[in-house]
C-alpha cells in the first residue's frame, strides 16, 4: 500500500488561506495606486475599506511604528490649525481629510510588512504590475496609438492613468529602480526577462516629459549602483557592476539618439529639457514665489491655510518644505521635517545590513531619497505612492528592532544569519553587510 502524505492541521491550513487572501488584498491596493485619472480614485475607496476590514481583525500598530502614527497626525493637526485662519473654508476639509487619510496607508503598510515581510514581495510585483499597465497607456497614449488614446496623455505629455505627467513619471520609478537591481544582481541568464519590461517603464518616464522624474529616476540609479558597490566586498562583483552600469548609459544614449528621431519628439525634449522655464523665471513665476512665500510663512507661524497660497498668486508653492510651512503652519512643518529626518537617518543605520527583506528596503530607500529631494521643487504631501514609499521604509526599521528583540532574547545563542529573501538574489560577496 502506498503511504498516504499526513494531512496538514485546520489551523495550519486556515493560517495559509488568511495569509493568500490577506496577500492578495493588500496586493490589489497598490496595483490600483497606479490609476488615478479622476479623485477620489479606486484607489481611495478600496484601501479606506481595506483600513477599516484590517483594523476590525486585528491591525496592529507596534511602538516602532508609533512615531511614523504620531509624526504624520501632527503634520495634519497643523493643517487644521491652519485651517481656522481662513476666512471661507473652500474644500479645504476634504483636502485635509484626504491628507489625514494618505497618512493612514503609509502607517497601513507599515504596520503590514513588519507583521509579514514576505508582503514586500507582493508589494513590489503588484507596483511592478500597475507600473507596467500605466506605463503602456501613456505610451500608447503619446502616440495617439488608437481612437481615444489621448486622455492617456497630458500637455503633449505621457501621462498614463494619472492626471498630471509629473506624477505619472515619479510612480514608475521604484518598479524601475527594482528592475535595475535585478539587472545588476540576478543570473544572466534572466536578464531579458528584467531588461524588457525595464525599457518598458523607462520609456513611460521619458516620454512623461517631467524633469522631475528624469532627475528622480537618475539619482535613484547612481544611488542603487553606489550602494551595491559598497556593500560587496567581491572585486568580480564590483566588476560586474561598473561593467553593466557603462554598458546602460551607453545604450541609454543611443536609445533616447534613436528617440529623438522621431518627428516632435526632439521639440519637446529640447522645450522640456532646459534648467528654467517661464513659469518658472517669470516674475511671479516658481522662483519668484519661493521667496514670497516664505516670508508670508515667516509672518503667520498659524499657516494661512490650505490651498490658500495658490488662490492668492494663481500657482501652488511646488515646494513640499514651503507647502508644509503655509498650508500646516510651523507645527506641521516640524513634524514634517522631524518626518523625514528620522526616516532617513534611521534607515541608512540599517541598510547595509543582510536581511531577508533587504533588498527590498534598499530600493525603496533610494527612491525615497530622491523624492524628498525632488519635494523641493514640487508639492508631494497628495502623492499616493509617496506614502507608500514611507510605509516599505518604515516597515523595514519596525523588523530591524523586532529582529535586534529577537537577538537580545538570545543571549549565549549566536545567531545564525537569516537566509536569503525567496526569489530575491543576494549580492555576491556581502561580507560588508552587518548581520547585526
Amino acid at each position: 500500500m502506498t503511504a498516504q502524505a499526513p494531512e496538514l492541521p485546520r489551523a495550519a491550513v486556515n493560517a495559509r488561506l488568511v495569509a493568500l487572501i490577506s496577500g492578495a488584498a493588500v496586493s490589489f491596493g497598490v496595483f490600483l495606486s497606479g490609476f488615478v485619472i479622476n479623485e477620489p480614485a479606486p484607489y481611495e475607496l478600496y484601501m479606506a475599506g481595506l483600513i477599516a476590514v484590517w483594523a476590525l481583525f486585528g491591525l496592529r500598530i507596534s511602538r516602532a511604528v508609533t512615531p511614523l502614527l504620531v509624526l504624520l497626525v501632527i503634520f495634519n493637526i497643523g493643517g487644521l490649525i491652519s485651517m481656522s485662519q481662513m476666512g471661507e473654508l473652500y474644500n479645504t476639509p476634504l483636502y485635509l481629510a484626504v491628507s489625514l487619510f494618505l497618512a493612514f496607508t503609509a502607517v497601513f503598510f507599515a504596520a503590514v510588512t513588519e507583521a509579514r515581510p514576505g508582503i514586500y514581495k507582493l508589494i513590489f510585483m503588484a507596483w511592478l504590475a500597475a507600473a507596467l499597465a500605466t506605463a503602456a497607456l501613456g505610451i500608447l497614449g503619446y502616440f495617439n496609438a488608437f481612437p481615444g488614446a489621448g486622455v492617456f496623455t497630458r500637455y503633449d505629455r505621457a501621462a498614463g492613468a494619472f492626471e498630471d505627467p509629473n506624477v505619472f513619471g515619479p510612480f514608475l520609478t521604484l518598479p524601475g529602480i527594482w528592475l535595475l537591481y535585478r539587472l545588476l544582481t540576478g543570473s544572466p541568464l534572466r536578464m531579458v526577462l528584467y531588461a524588457v519590461p525595464l525599457v518598458i517603464i523607462a520609456a513611460g518616464i521619458f516620454f512623461s516629459f517631467s524633469r522631475g522624474a528624469w532627475g528622480l529616476f537618475a539619482a535613484s540609479s547612481v544611488l542603487l549602483v553606489a550602494c551595491l558597490f559598497l556593500q560587496s566586498a567581491s572585486g568580480l562583483f564590483r566588476l560586474r557592476i561598473v561593467v553593466m552600469t557603462v554598458a546602460a548609459i551607453v545604450l541609454l544614449i543611443l536609445a533616447v539618439l534613436v528617440i529623438l528621431q522621431i518627428p516632435g519628439v526632439a521639440d519637446m525634449f529640447t522645450a522640456r529639457a532646459r534648467f528654467a522655464q517661464d513659469y518658472d523665471s517669470d516674475r511671479l513665476g516658481r522662483f519668484a514665489r519661493y521667496g514670497i512665500g516664505f516670508a508670508m510663512a515667516m509672518e503667520h507661524p498659524l499657516g494661512i491655510g490650505p490651498l490658500n497660497f495658490g488662490r492668492i498668486y494663481g500657482e501652488d508653492t511646488h515646494d513640499i518644505w514651503l507647502k508644509a510651512l503655509l498650508d500646516y503652519g510651523w507645527l506641521g512643518f516640524a513634524a514634517y521635517a522631524v518626518l523625514i529626518g528620522w526616516t532617513l537617518a534611521a534607515g541608512f543605520r540599517i541598510l547595509f545590513r543582510a536581511r531577508p527583506w533587504q533588498p527590498y528596503f534598499l530600493c525603496a530607500y533610494v527612491v525615497l531619497i530622491g523624492h524628498v529631494a525632488l519635494g523641493t521643487i514640487i508639492d508631494t504631501d497628495h502623492w499616493r505612492h509617496f506614502y507608500l514609499l514611507l510605509g516599505l521604509v518604515w516597515g523595514g526599521i519596525a523588523l530591524e528592532q523586532r529582529h535586534q528583540r529577537a537577538l537580545r532574547l538570545q543571549p549565549l545563542v549566536a545567531a545564525p544569519p537569516p537566509p536569503p529573501a525567496q526569489g530575491v538574489p543576494a549580492p555576491r560577496g556581502s561580507s560588508l553587510l552587518s548581520s547585526a
